[in-house]
């Protein structure tokens, strides 16, 4: 898969079969309107395009927006790369953009820059300035511009019962239902970020913590707690069994948030690396203890419920 950032000079020159939006998840939704894409374009013997913005368009049209996001830049750039897609395009999202109506974007990005003679569109997408134009639009705009469109269906969260969005991913996560993530994203929720100097109250407990930095700022962090996950190094080959702590820490009187990871078994400096972890469960929610050696008991309990969880042997 090639990456590219369009600008006005950058073409793709054969024909392709595209779809836009976000994506922000890649959620299955997502990944079975890529996959349309995918099969459409080598049925066809065209080329398959995902093209997506360089930030949440509602930055620009509300400054004072913070987005909590699913997925960054890279990590949609991997998991759309694993889905076969011969081009991943992003497009700066600027005020001008912003400006476009539906045809003009059609015309002006889809037709004439990246050549697209097969639109695929989501169930409910919209773009465009004020985003006030439908798929009955885009059809017509795409008739008079020599472009086919069409659009994919919604796909289900098991059970039936609601519509897989990355709306409703981000509720669930600030539930603390991060179990639900493989069925929703077909892959765990990850956070990633450097391993930065802490407080050292997890290794005056008996269970030293690598606090975490994330890689982006805007990364949603889940519901506070208690937390089985797996934990991963960048560039090394193992995953090490862990808990982690999302909260304040209330018993020691903390005022910020803190990302503390412990890893089982785990013997070395992770200072500086990056540390990628992976959300198997919520064990419980952050509480005050009265003395930290009530919340050192806790701990161990912590451990044992976050091995029977990720299935290790208990020490």
């Amino acid at each position: 898969m090639k990456t590219i950032w369009l600008n006005q000079e950058e073409k793709i020159l054969s024909p392709t079969v595209a779809t836009v939006g976000v994506f922000d998840g890649v959620h299955r939704g997502h990944q079975q309107l890529i996959g349309l894409v995918v099969e459409k374009a080598r049925t066809q013997s065209l080329t398959s395009v995902v093209i997506t913005f360089d930030r949440q368009p509602r930055q620009i049209l509300d400054p004072t927006f913070q987005p909590q996001v699913l997925t960054t830049l890279d990590e949609k750039i991997a998991v759309v790369e694993g889905l076969g897609v011969d081009y991943f395009v992003v497009l700066p999202f600027t005020k001008e953009t912003a400006a476009l109506s539906a045809r003009s974007f059609m015309q002006q990005i889809l037709r004439d820059q990246l050549c697209v003679e097969t639109l695929i569109t989501g169930y409910d997408h919209r773009f465009g300035k004020n985003r006030s134009e439908g798929f009955d639009d885009y059809v017509r705009y795409g008739r008079e511009l020599g472009m086919q469109v069409c659009r994919g269906e919604a796909v289900l969260m098991d059970g039936g019962q609601r519509t897989i969005s990355s709306s409703v991913i981000r509720d669930l996560l600030l539930e603390g239902k991060v179990e639900l993530m493989p069925s929703c994203l077909t892959r765990p929720y990850q956070l990633s970020g450097k391993v930065t100097q802490g407080e050292h109250i997890g290794r005056c407990l008996g269970f030293p913590t690598a606090n975490l930095t994330l890689d982006d700022p805007c990364k949603l962090i889940p519901e506070a707690g208690v937390y089985a996950v797996w934990a991963a190094l960048e560039g090394d080959g193992r995953v090490w069994a862990a808990m982690m702590n999302i909260g304040k820490r209330p018993t020691f009187n903390g005022q910020r948030q803190t990302l503390e990871v412990n890893l089982f078994d785990f013997e070395g400096d992770l200072y500086g690396q990056t540390l990628s972890v992976s959300f198997v469960m919520r064990l419980r929610a952050e509480r005050f203890f009265d003395t930290p050696e009530a919340l050192k008991t806790q701990l161990v309990e912590d451990r044992r419920m976050a091995e029977t969880v990720l299935g290790v042997k208990e020490r």
